[in-house]
């Protein structure tokens, strides 16, 4: 289609793996679809194929209706001409250029006056103010990220590609980044096309998550969607929190936050990031069940709900319940045959509020 990135491809690897892949995604940003998955899945040769880094053996690649590969037509479009921007998981920044000529080593085709005020644009937007004249080697981790950031971003690519954008960053400078980014590729026109294997990136960062295993796309929807419907039990393995919903602020008090999660109400540890809308992470086996009446005590998290589904898996099994929106408990065999838990049947779940994880949206 006219306004769509559609690809449809297989790279085939001598005396090693095939790797395929089918999706489609807006042409016109701001929308981030994340390929997620363990190493060695197969996202970044996506990627690569995606760039015109690698060449694809079956399949077709378009850009809005421009084909950009073709293996029937024998059409292969170069990076170069493609138009993206890419950004590698070590930054691959020139460490003998300051920050200014390595934004500027991007927009050689510019005139000298236009190019020194992208360049000042870059800086502005990615708030490299003061650090012009350092080079790579006297940045930190989190500075470093920005400058390659603006560096692709600079001349203006109509799709933008990530590996592992934070991967090169220690922990608590992931934390504090993961946030800049997401508001960075929010505020762009270009779509964006992101790997990871990080669920809290990828929850971050994601508009739509496609699940990658073994060359293979296992399922593509919404993050809520794919955390908290896996397709299989392969996808469900690869995302490993059994609830993920969409939640928004409805109330702040003594250091919790009261959420409006579909039809129900949860309260949860306050988190520093005071946004509205989250993310809420819950892990089947924080879920505690018991039947009869929600108790009037004024514990926070007792949900009212009913039994959907059933899902033994050895010693355990996992409880699906909807208590407003899809929640999922963690119990043994012996427990679930205690409560006398079967589809349909009205039981309570206990969450404590300090168990519920908040992830920006």
């Amino acid at each position: 289609m006219a306004d769509e990135i559609t690809a449809d491809f297989a790279k085939v690897y001598d005396g090693g793996p095939t790797i395929r892949a089918s999706f489609h995604m807006p042409a016109q940003g701001p929308h981030v679809t994340v390929l997620f998955g363990p190493s060695g899945s197969g996202k970044t040769t996506i990627l690569r194929c995606m760039a015109g880094l690698e060449c694809p053996q079956q399949g077709r690649i378009s850009y809005a209706g421009e084909v950009w590969f073709d293996a029937d037509a024998d059409i292969l479009v170069s990076p170069q001409r493609r138009g993206i921007g890419y950004l590698f998981q070590d930054y691959a920044l020139f460490p003998h250029l300051t920050v200014s000529q390595n934004i500027g080593y991007a927009l050689t085709r510019l005139e000298a006056k236009a190019r020194d005020e992208r360049i000042h644009d870059m800086i502005s937007l990615l708030r490299l103010r003061g650090l012009e004249d350092r080079r790579p080697p006297q940045l930190s981790g989190g500075q470093q990220q920005r400058v390659a950031l603006a560096r692709v971003l600079a001349p203006w690519p109509r799709l933008l590609l990530l590996d592992e954008p934070l991967s090169a960053l220690d922990a608590p400078t992931r934390e504090q980044v993961r946030g800049d980014l997401r508001a960075l590729l929010r505020g762009q026109s270009s779509p964006v096309l992101c790997v990871t294997h990080d669920a809290v990136e990828a929850l971050t960062l994601a508009d739509e998550l496609a699940v990658v295993a073994e060359g293979q796309i296992l399922q593509i929807g919404s993050p809520e969607d794919v955390f908290s419907r896996p397709a299989n039990a392969d996808v469900a393995a690869i995302v490993g929190v059994e609830t993920v919903v969409a939640a928004r602020v409805a109330e702040r008090a003594d250091g919790l936050v009261g959420l409006e999660v579909g039809a129900a109400r949860l309260w949860a540890l306050d988190s520093r990031d005071h946004t509205e809308e989250f993310f809420a992470s819950i892990r089947a086996e924080d879920v505690t069940l018991e039947m009869g009446s929600p108790p009037s005590s004024s514990a926070r998290n007792h949900l009212a709900g009913c039994v959907v589904d059933i899902r033994p898996a050895g010693p355990v099994s996992r409880i699906v319940l909807d208590c407003g929106f899809r929640l999922t408990a963690l119990v043994t065999r012996q427990a679930a045959q205690d409560l006398d838990v079967r589809p349909g049947a009205p039981i309570i779940a206990t969450v404590k509020a300090s168990a519920i994880h908040l992830i920006p949206r």
